[in-house]
């Protein structure tokens, strides 16, 4: 399905809905939603087909958190993660549905929104199944890490930061597909805004009957993002972060914009180690999946910076020489 719009897919960071030194109350997500919203309103009026995917990193935590105390206080007994990050989507997936309807209708632009809450397909034998690194939860003492990871079976690995502890993690596979993935498609060509995928999806495994279970794990939401650019055949997708280029060895006193880049030389510069794994590596890796698997561009950029298309830095496949 192809329609006479551009389709782009836009991936809102978690610190797109909740800043790190915020308390987290709702009225601060929603005036944090409201304020990344209002840059897609250049996209809309560019006339784009939408397709938004969002983190949840701090929302499933603070819920993974909530589940640990209700348990140890109450009794309560605790939400699996699959299930936390099921209701994660639910909850943002309404906020940035409600706020996106305000801020179109605000400036008279008409489109539907639609929020989903995205079952994304992984395999049982994805090699970082055997290699859980992802951290969640709270941060317990070695007794009680021990006693849970005998209990449930968890996989624990202790904090290098300051204070110590144990933390839980588990595995982040490789996502292959999503639910719904033409439906999707068909409503962002047929004008509707689409909310998908939110916090990477929820992990599931579909076996060979057809029967779909959940697997425990948290998919990287970028790499979601492109996947789900991908299987809809979005033309485009934009990473948007809290900086407005990528930057060849940042922080460094040979720190340097890179505002044009080619498969090559970005793939180049990866293996090289000039982007931070747990920042912007990921995001890297992200867009390079995308162009390499025929998307057409590929942008991380500041939200705010959407309205200027010179900001940005945008990753092609072509390897252009007057860029040199």
């Amino acid at each position: 399905m192809k329609g006479s719009n551009k389709l782009a897919v836009v991936a809102l960071g978690g610190n797109a809905l909740l800043r790190g030194n915020q308390q987290g109350t709702i009225e601060e997500q929603n005036a944090n939603t409201v304020n990344s919203l209002e840059s897609l309103v250049y996209l809309v009026r560019d006339g784009y087909d939408l397709i938004i995917s969002h983190g949840n990193g701090p929302q499933v935590g603070n819920l993974l958190l909530d589940n640990a105390a209700g348990a140890e206080l109450y009794g309560n007994a605790p939400m699996p993660l699959d299930a936390c990050v099921a209701l994660t989507q639910g909850q943002l997936g309404y906020m940035i549905e409600r706020n996106l309807r305000n801020v179109l209708n605000a400036r008279g632009l008409r489109r539907d929104v639609v929020a989903m809450v995205s079952q994304v397909i992984v395999d049982r034998d994805d090699p970082a199944m055997a290699n859980p690194v992802k951290r969640v939860g709270k941060i317990y003492k070695r007794e009680e890490a021990e006693r849970l990871a005998r209990g449930k079976g968890w996989t624990f690995k202790e904090e290098a930061k300051e204070g110590g502890g144990w933390r839980r993690v588990v595995p982040s596979p490789e996502p292959l597909d999503f639910m719904n993935a033409s439906l999707v498609e068909r409503l962002a060509r047929e004008g509707n805004i689409v909310i998908v995928a939110g916090g990477g999806g929820i992990p599931v495994h579909v076996d060979d009957n057809g029967q779909v279970t959940p697997v425990e794990g948290v998919i990287d939401k970028d790499l979601a993002s492109a996947m789900v650019g991908l299987r809809a055949h979005a033309d485009e997708l934009y990473i948007l972060t809290d900086v407005p280029y990528i930057y060849k060895d940042y922080g460094r006193p040979t720190q340097q914009v890179l505002e044009f880049l080619d498969y090559r030389d970005t793939t180049r510069y990866l293996a090289e180690g000039m982007f931070a794994e747990g920042s912007m590596a990921p995001k890297i890796r992200a867009c390079l999946h995308f162009v390499k698997h025929g998307g057409q561009k590929a942008v991380i950029t500041e939200a705010t910076k959407l309205e200027d298309r010179r900001y940005g830095s945008k990753i092609t496949m072509e390897y252009e020489d007057d860029r040199r």
